[in-house]
């Protein structure tokens, strides 16, 4: 079984995107593809399993959680 999954992130700038973007795609290498469009982060992931899949998120939204954390206290 291969299992696809996409997620859109939607933030207030292209720029803002773009930074968490970036912040991102450093520990998300081999694992899942992120690109920008306009003020949407797009995130595709494949997996063999739903288990692997949600082992994959999991990661990826504490790491997500952190940069939006970080980029609040930017400003």
């Amino acid at each position: 079984m291969k299992i696809h999954c996409e997620i859109l992130l939607e933030y207030e700038s292209h720029e803002k995107a773009e930074n968490i973007e970036k912040a991102l795609s450093v520990d998300n290498e081999g694992f899942l593809k992120t690109t920008v469009e306009g003020n949407v982060v797009i995130c595709k992931l494949n997996g063999k399993s739903s288990l692997s899949i949600l082992h994959t998120l999991n990661d990826f939204l504490s790491c997500l959680s952190v940069a939006e954390k970080t980029m609040e206290g930017l400003k």
